[in-house]
């Protein structure tokens, strides 16, 4: 076998004590769910104090309505997460087990669920507080990718959502039987740190290139082109990373290995890449129709 790394000795668990006869504990992953609210609270209420950025030199909402804006958020998040885990990755399953929908401390959320949890939570609220819905959006979408590239690290950390089998020299050997369950490898399976790969692009380099065309730019001016330039963005960089990404375990049989969600003779796509292709389309249209806006 080729030079490959040990996954490092890391527990996704920060800490745990035992409280009546209970064992709490507090997860990395939960830590950056919490980090990445915060860090983007923080974006958000500076953007709305720093007037020049917007048009006509006016923010979309007062920097005290941020909190509430964030109840809203959290909430989309959740529960347009879970439903969206529910509805596109294992619909059968929690068709025959509608009692576990709500079990969300079992594990299973979906990105793209959130997201439109997301818009269906900021649409109701622009409404209700008569805020111009683009200049939101461009708000909301900027301060994301910090939490994403949070939320890619602790799945790391958690030896979770790893990639398909490599030899690169810098495959990760992750622990647990289902990591190592690799047909035709005899010794210890070595496989793509997707998580990683998506931490760069949709976290750091994305949040980067948005941050500052906010601050630098004046990309705020023109509403929607924040907005589109994180949807296809996001979506070019998740559909790259399917590639590399070890497929949800429902989609994969004797006939389909690669685990597509659509297939047509050797080809296809996975259902990452075919949530990503509306998200790359939609976010192509905002951008080049806020470029056409004078600023």
């Amino acid at each position: 076998m080729q030079a490959v790394l040990n996954f490092p000795d890391l527990s996704p668990e920060l800490f745990s004590i035992s409280l009546f006869g209970m064992e709490l504990a507090l997860r990395w992953y939960a830590l950056a769910y919490i980090a990445g609210i915060i860090i983007a609270w923080r974006l958000a209420v500076l953007a709305t104090r720093r007037a020049t950025l917007w048009p006509a030199n006016t923010p979309p909402m007062a920097p005290a309505q941020i909190e509430d804006l964030l109840t809203w958020i959290i909430l989309g998040v959740i529960l347009g997460g879970r439903l969206g885990f529910v509805l596109f990755y294992q619909p059968a399953y929690y068709l025959a087990n509608p009692a576990e929908i709500l079990m969300v401390w079992q594990g299973g959320m979906a990105f793209h669920g959130g997201l439109l949890g997301v818009v269906v939570a900021a649409w109701l609220y622009s409404l209700r507080h008569n805020i111009p819905k683009l200049s939101l959006a461009d708000l909301i979408t900027h301060t994301v990718p910090p939490g994403l590239l949070l939320g890619r690290l602790a799945n790391f950390i958690n030896a979770e959502l790893w990639g398909r089998p490599s030899d690169l020299p810098w495959a990760v050997i992750f622990p647990g039987q289902a990591a190592q369950d690799c047909p035709g490898i005899v010794d210890l399976c070595a496989r793509h740190p997707s998580q990683l790969y998506e931490a760069a692009l949709e976290g750091l380099l994305l949040g980067v290139l948005l941050l500052w065309l906010v601050w630098r730019r004046g990309a705020l001016k023109r509403p929607g082109l924040i907005t589109g330039l994180f949807l296809a963005g996001y979506g070019l960089s998740r559909f790259v990373v399917e590639f590399f990404r070890q497929p949800d375990a429902q989609f994969v049989t004797p006939g389909n290995p690669l685990g597509l969600a659509w297939q047509l003779g050797d080809y296809g796509l996975t259902m990452g890449q075919l949530l990503s292709l509306p998200m790359i389309a939609l976010g192509l249209w905002f951008a080049f129709r806020a470029r056409a806006v004078p600023a």
